[in-house]
């Protein structure tokens, strides 16, 4: 008999998230499912083996034990090439996928028929994102205080405070998309003092906006002369827009960076879906997280929650929870029927691609759900 769900060491670089909490598999045990847990899995978020078997998890000593002797792989972010071997046509995979950029991990799970299920692909019918959004709040926060970091004098930057000092203007953060990442960045900018603006297309969001933060922020509307005109006065730039593919346009070009101010900085929280900066042409890590380019700070670190994986793997392992319940209880078609937010979920179904944007990034055919599980979804 199969463990209902298996959690594993995350092989990403720099990645120290772990994807269930010690306190949520304590929660699966009461609703009478079982949970593997490999060893020391959670020991980079701060979670020893021992705390998971004090709530019931089920400990294995390596990897190839849990994805063998599991159902759904409940991980953070997406399987790695080395992992490539345990995919199988009797296993799903609930992660932060973003397909739309992962050819080679896409053409794995087609083959393999492996059901994938995108974190972040996960929505109501009102548009929320519930597992997306805990990370992006994470993520909007951590940028600001980054940012704050690298402008100091000693990490390259320009020296400048954001929160500005008596007689002494605060520094200006810039933030493009007034998402959950671009609302939460901006909340923490204005906490710190700083002098913020926000860009949307969204004139709705932007009134929203403009409701909550009244005059501690200026909003803009998003457009090509306005990026051009504003985007060089910032010390602190932060882009937040999701975009369908890797090859799209990018929202700040080039020429507009070559433009900002020597030792200025940008946090391209996007990256991990392509990016929005045109100059930013590869990722950074922790370790090095930022590089020099036309005099200003580029950082495309595309983990950025692994910064405070405590506080990242709660939120997530909470926001994740009911919809393993659904899993777990129902089995995935059954699952899938009752639950139209985790329908939409479903990128990859007995080898075909269930979702729309991923099939048109990857110019690949796209199957809807509703013809591969025999059944109208509610």
């Amino acid at each position: 008999m199969k463990y209902n769900f298996g959690v594993v060491k995350e092989l990403k670089e720099g990645e120290t998230r772990v994807a269930l909490t010690p306190d949520v598999v304590a929660m699966l045990k009461n609703d009478g499912l079982s949970v593997a847990i490999e060893s020391n899995a959670g020991l980079s978020a701060g979670f020893d083996d021992s705390e998971y078997l004090e709530k019931g998890a089920v400990i294995l000593d390596n990897a190839s034990e849990v994805w063998n002797n599991s159902k759904i792989i409940v991980k953070v972010k997406e399987p790695q090439k080395s992992e490539y071997q345990y995919l199988r046509a009797d296993l799903a995979i609930f992660s932060y996928l973003h397909l739309n950029i992962e050819e080679e991990l896409t053409n794995e799970l087609i083959k393999r028929k492996t059901v994938a299920i995108a974190s972040e692909c996960v929505k109501s019918s009102d548009g929320h994102l519930p597992l997306l959004t805990p990370m992006s709040e994470v993520a909007g926060r951590l940028a600001v205080q980054m940012g704050a970091t690298y402008l100091q004098s000693q990490n390259g930057g320009s020296g400048v405070l954001l929160s500005g000092v008596p007689g002494v203007q605060p520094g200006k953060v810039i933030i493009i998309g007034a998402g959950v990442v671009g609302f939460n960045a901006a909340q923490a900018a204005i906490g710190m003092g700083a002098d913020v603006s926000i860009f949307d297309i969204n004139p709705k969001r932007l009134v929203q906006i403009d409701g909550i933060f009244s005059t501690s922020i200026k909003t803009h509307y998003c457009n090509p002369a306005k990026i051009a005109s504003e985007v060089p006065k910032a010390d602190l730039l932060i882009t937040s827009v999701l975009l369908n593919s890797k090859n799209s346009s990018k929202i700040v070009p080039v020429d507009v960076v070559k433009q900002m101010k020597k030792g200025s900085v940008i946090i391209d929280v996007a990256i991990d879906q392509g990016g929005n900066v045109e100059s930013i042409d590869r990722l950074t890590t922790f370790e090095n997280p930022c590089y020099e380019k036309y005099g200003v700070l580029h950082c495309a670190i595309p983990n950025i929650p692994s910064a405070v994986p405590k506080t990242s793997s709660y939120a997530y392992s909470y926001a994740i929870y009911p919809y393993l319940k659904c899993l777990g209880e129902d089995g995935i078609v059954q699952a899938i029927k009752e639950n139209q937010d985790l329908a939409n979920g479903i990128n990859i179904f007995n080898g075909e691609i269930t979702n729309e944007s991923v099939a048109t990034a990857l110019n690949k055919e796209y199957t809807q759900i509703e013809l591969l599980v025999g059944f109208k979804l509610k």
